[in-house]
């Protein structure tokens, strides 16, 4: 899962990177409203996390022009502002969500996940594909009641399947939401990585659609 961190208090922002890539998100951090706009037009994330107070343009003329461009890319608005009038005004112009500075870093976290479930075909934190069961919230994988060791981005690969069960993702959206900017990559990473979970959950689960991804299917 790819998102775009709009944020120029830089303490901040490396703060929420840390965090967030430590439960496999892959993030991408800009400090103004014009460079957000950029990467909205070019790269579009999977979720932003958008300050409203940001140097060049505030945060809600931001979100105006991220709905000009698409009524469905998912804003989490991160704010000192935190009147009722100024959380209303948000979401009437089109924030998926509002979290007030100060926060806990497990609330966004948890925002994020009911965001998450709104992209994927899964509405809740239990997805369960035959014996294999992943669980959002604790991040734990278990198989027929044993829970699997799987690294970080192997975790989060696992995750983008199931939770498009039924889709194929092809390998650049993978890559995408596995690796932020600047990130080395190895040209097979991502079958290396398909391999390993191949091992530990079947060789099954995870198929190929030759020419264009993967994917995984209800049994």
């Amino acid at each position: 899962m790819q998102i775009l961190l709009v944020e120029d208090d830089r303490p901040l922002a490396r703060g929420l990177q840390i965090a967030l890539r430590k439960q496999g998100y892959a993030v991408n951090h800009v400090e103004t409203g014009e460079a957000c706009l950029h990467v909205v037009a070019t790269e579009e994330p999977d979720i932003i996390v958008l300050d409203l107070g940001l140097p060049d343009i505030d945060g809600l003329k931001v979100l105006k022009k991220i709905r000009h461009k698409s009524m469905t890319l998912p804003v989490l608005l991160l704010t000192a502002r935190d009147s009722i009038d100024d959380k209303v005004m948000g979401l009437d112009c089109g924030a998926d969500d509002y979290l007030a500075k100060p926060f806990e870093v497990t609330e966004l976290l948890a925002r994020l996940r009911v965001l998450e479930r709104r992209l994927g075909t899964v509405k809740s934190t239990q997805i369960t594909i035959g014996d294999i069961s992943l669980d959002t919230a604790t991040q734990v994988v278990m198989q027929q009641n044993h829970e699997l060791e799987l690294s970080r981005k192997e975790y989060m690969l696992l995750k983008n399947l199931m939770e498009n069960t039924g889709k194929v993702l092809t390998r650049s959206t993978l890559e995408t939401r596995l690796y932020s900017w600047g990130e080395e990559v190895c040209s097979n990473a991502l079958e290396v990585h398909i391999h390993h979970l191949r091992k530990k959950l079947g060789s099954d689960f995870i198929k190929t659609v030759r020419g264009v991804g993967y994917k995984v299917t209800q049994a």
